[in-house]
């Protein structure tokens, strides 16, 4: 359990939230959202001590343990992947050492063996003679072969370490746990491994995410950092962007049908109570939700970026089509005998292989060369391409936003482009700011922004989800979904796949690629994940 009173914080002279009253308590998992920039992760290091606030308290039982998500992947580089599982619960760990060193001694003396006896009756206590084996068990379930286990740290890539430093903070049945982020670098067998693993957790969670999915998966709870404010609301995130939306129309309704969308709310509610999830947490959110009232629905100041793909031209018979590509790099072969034709109107997830996927999005794009094999467009197809590396579009470039977005719009009067960025939720003084300097998510946006001016009817987007905050991803969603051309992309987001796709392409490690003429959840269905 956390008691958070009168918790603010100011930084670097900016109020970040103020005011803060929470109490997070066992058996209930708390999604942190926010715009970027809102102070979700520095809320949880907060939590966790690793901040300390302006003003108010943290309390936490001195009886609880708490385990949080460690971001330095260096860290423990020193010490065999097992024993960095183990680190999670760290006494544990200190009592196996001292154990091994006493027991190492030459001349084990009467206090030695009463001080080995110590040990012993607390490691006990604290299940050590389990340790490795459950150590062993959450890193095969986030898909850590057992031949990587001995391994120093300093031998894995950093997605493995990523998982490595995963299952450390899931070690040891925590009281309290705070994950940032525990989605990335996981494929899909391992966020399901996770989200089973979480559902079992009868502690405190807590978890800052913008895997829409995985959030309306595990959550009971949404903590919401807006309005310089932090405040709970009962359910997962659809319940709280759907209700939220549903409050904002009742606020700006203040004279007409107000009773009438008091009535659907609270009509929400109810149907909501029942929606689905797993059971445990799916029971939890029935009970809290039905005893919601109007006052403690949530009212938000975010902000949602428009975004519309509108073709041009519709497309005509022919699309594109595939035959025997092939392709390396650095001695890998990426591709290998790659076909396949896509109809009208299809929307394509590749998944898999992302480095195979890359590869294939630059050479339809004809940025390189295949080693042999070919591909055709239609003569009636327009295409737009979103690369999941946009470094060379800002990189040493010394125009402002204004007029890099120039470059590609067919109106010039600056009322347009201010109106369009606008749209993009780049106001005032921001549209004259260097290209160079712009944020992850920014760049994005004016990347989209850049796609949404060209009137293709064929959208190519290589991970267009990365570095957006939660509203933005669900712009580019219900923007793909409500498209009427061809779409070919990869996301690392589940619901973005899932509501988009209609065909999944899956590019294997050897470079071949099997087609599945089906939407996302019947692959993964298919494919046994």
């Amino acid at each position: 359990m956390i008691t958070v009173s009168n918790v603010s914080l100011t930084f670097g002279g900016q109020k970040l939230f103020s005011g803060a009253d929470l109490k997070f308590l066992p058996g209930n998992c708390y999604g942190i959202i926010g715009a970027n920039g809102a102070g979700k992760s520095t809320f949880l290091k907060i939590l966790s001590g690793e901040l300390e606030p302006t003003t108010g308290t943290i309390t936490i039982p001195a009886n609880e343990r708490m385990s949080t998500l460690k971001q330095d992947q260096f860290a423990y580089d020193a010490f065999p992947v097992l024993d960095t599982v183990i680190m999670g619960n760290q006494r544990l760990y200190d009592i196996m050492k001292e154990k091994d060193a006493l027991y190492m001694k030459p001349d084990f003396s009467d206090a030695d063996g009463e001080k080995a006896a110590e040990l012993e009756g607390e490691f006990a206590e604290m299940d050590g003679w389990n340790a490795e084996s459950d150590a062993a068990s959450l890193l095969t379930g986030l898909g850590i072969p057992a031949t990587l286990h001995a391994m120093p740290m300093a031998d894995l890539t950093g997605g493995d370490k990523f998982k490595v430093l995963l299952a450390q903070a899931l070690f040891g049945r925590p009281d309290i746990l705070l994950l940032d982020e525990p989605t990335n670098n996981l494929d899909n067998r391992s966020v399901s491994w996770l989200e089973d693993f979480l559902m079992e957790f009868t502690g405190t969670l807590i978890v800052v995410s913008h895997d829409r999915w995985f959030l309306n998966n595990i959550c009971t709870h949404i903590v919401d950092i807006d309005y310089n404010q932090v405040r709970m609301y009962v359910g997962n995130y659809d319940f709280w962007y759907e209700s939220s939306k549903m409050m904002q129309s009742l606020m700006n309704d203040q004279k007409k049908r107000r009773e009438d969308k008091i009535r659907e709310l609270q009509a929400f509610i109810q149907r909501f109570s029942s929606n689905k999830s797993k059971a445990k947490q799916a029971t939890s959110r029935r009970k809290l939700l039905t005893e919601l009232t109007m006052e403690q629905m949530p009212a938000s100041s975010r902000r949602y970026p428009w975004v519309c793909f509108t073709p041009d031209r519709e497309a005509g018979k022919d699309i594109l089509s595939v035959t025997d590509l092939n392709y390396s790099q650095d001695g890998i072969q990426l591709l290998k005998d790659v076909s396949f034709i896509v109809t009208k109107g299809q929307k394509i997830a590749l998944v898999g292989n992302e480095q195979a996927a890359t590869a294939l999005f630059r050479i339809l794009t004809e940025e390189i060369q295949p080693d042999s094999g070919s591909f055709k467009w239609g003569v009636t197809i327009s295409t737009s391409y979103f690369p999941k590396d946009n470094s060379s579009f800002f990189d040493g470039c010394n125009l402002t936003m204004m007029e890099w977005f120039a470059q590609y719009s067919p109106e010039q009067l600056e009322t347009y482009m201010r109106g369009f960025l606008g749209r993009m939720l780049f106001s005032g003084d921001d549209v004259y700011k260097p290209v160079s300097v712009l944020s992850g998510g920014e760049k994005v946006r004016v990347m989209l922004s850049r796609m949404m001016l060209s009137g293709a009817n064929f959208l190519m987007l290589d991970q267009p989800t990365n570095h957006l905050d939660l509203e933005s991803i669900t712009a580019v969603n219900n923007a793909l979904i409500n498209f009427p051309g061809n779409v070919i992309f990869t996301s690392q987001d589940h619901q973005f796949v899932s509501t988009v796709a209609d065909r999944i392409l899956e590019l294997h490690a050897d470079g071949t690629m099997t087609d599945y003429y089906c939407g996302y959840e019947d692959y993964l269905v298919k494919t046994g994940q």
